[in-house]
């Protein structure tokens, strides 16, 4: 009876983005076990947490700290604060990194684009050191970027010491949090882009880059993530895969041996895959209708989804499920691009499973006295 309860109270929290009961549901995963020193299996629309293992526990992470890294890249881009195609010229500290590397030569020049590709697919400490030094100067003030978006997204077990994920004291995060990271950067079509490419032939083709994600190569649907191994970290990766409009993340930190990150990844997505599916999926920005607007200088402005409208329910659990657009019959202007006039709704059985904001994708001015009178005369006229 209290799985069951547990069970019924988990269909009606499902919802959108940032519910806080949602995080902390206790995941139904019966008979499921990693042996992944912590891991986290999430269904980022809703930020539904479906299966963990010590979530919240801090554990080194080593290169998955590099998602934090490309979001910060990538937000760079997005905010005209650098171009994919500007020139980076690497520094000595840059080209004296170890690990994992593209071996920078110092003064040597790569573009900003080829520099994140590098980061995401072989996980390259110098290409990361060179991105950092040229969004802000130095690895430090960049790391210190890093833990300020941490910090915004809301997560408490998470502290950056460098960019790259290297070992030292005080660098670490969990499975949770690296979750919600990975969650955040999907956001952004350039982060998907990097990290879907699977090879890359650097310097005119003199140097391959390999995607340390084999999950790519060998498991149907995934479209991102991030590698890591350390000898204190052990084997870690955090990713995504979609499939049938169901994405789910999956991370797993401090995997004991090697490959067993990818296979404790896959058997969190079989079982999510098996027992979960997407009954309804509309992308942000979605056109909803066309809205009527009186008195302004246009007759109908378009409205859309503000957020991804979503509802995933476990398998054999979506019938009576029904949708509705609240929307008032019409707008008067003036009209604000991005101003909040409805809701999109999905109910079960009268309960509510998603709500998500609806918003106009444009500006609607009011329309002037002589404006008015224009209109009205053309339609007299014809």
């Amino acid at each position: 009876m209290e799985r069951l309860l547990c069970f019924i109270i988990s269909l009606v929290c499902l919802a959108f983005y940032g519910i806080p009961a949602l995080a902390q549901e206790k995941p139904l995963a019966a008979g499921l076990e990693t042996t992944a020193a912590s891991a986290v299996l999430m269904e980022p629309y809703s930020g539904r947490i479906l299966f963990t293992k010590d979530p919240h526990k801090r554990l080194p992470i080593a290169s998955v700290t590099k998602i934090m890294t490309m979001l910060l890249a990538v937000e760079a881009v997005e905010q005209g604060k650098v171009r994919l195609d500007d020139t980076v010229v690497a520094s000595e500290t840059a080209a004296g990194m170890g690990g994992s590397q593209i071996f920078l030569a110092p003064q040597e020049e790569m573009s900003f684009y080829e520099l994140l590709l590098s980061v995401a697919t072989a996980s390259a400490n110098d290409a990361s050191i060179a991105i950092a030094e040229h969004l802000a100067g130095s690895e430090q003030a960049f790391v210190h970027q890093m833990n300020e978006r941490a910090k915004a997204l809301g997560l408490k077990n998470t502290n950056f010491v460098n960019c790259t994920g290297l070992t030292v004291k005080g660098h670490y995060s969990s499975a949770y949090d690296q979750a919600i990271i990975l969650r955040e950067a999907l956001e952004h079509p350039l982060f998907r882009k990097v990290s879907q490419v699977k090879e890359y032939d650097l310097r005119g083709g003199k140097f391959k880059l390999w995607n340390t994600n084999k999950l790519l190569w060998f498991y149907d649907g995934t479209d991102a993530g991030k590698t890591g191994w350390t000898e204190e970290a052990h084997y870690c990766l955090a990713s995504s895969a979609v499939r049938d409009d169901l994405r789910l993340i999956a991370v797993v930190l401090g995997s004991p041996e090697p490959k067993s990150h990818f296979r404790e990844s896959i058997k969190l997505y079989n079982w999510g895959f098996a027992n979960f599916k997407a009954v309804s999926f509309i992308p942000r920005g979605t056109k909803i209708r066309e809205q009527p607007v009186e008195k302004g200088v246009a007759p109908r402005v378009k409205v859309v989804t503000a957020d991804h409208a979503a509802v995933v329910v476990p398998r054999g659990q979506d019938q009576g499920i029904s949708f509705k657009i609240e929307l008032p019959s019409k707008l008067t202007a003036p009209v604000k691009q991005g101003q909040v006039v409805g809701t999109y709704v999905a109910t079960q059985k009268g309960k509510t499973l998603a709500k998500v904001t609806l918003v106009t994708a444009a500006e609607v001015r009011k329309a002037t006295p002589l404006e008015e009178f224009l209109k009205v005369a053309g339609c007299m006229v014809k």
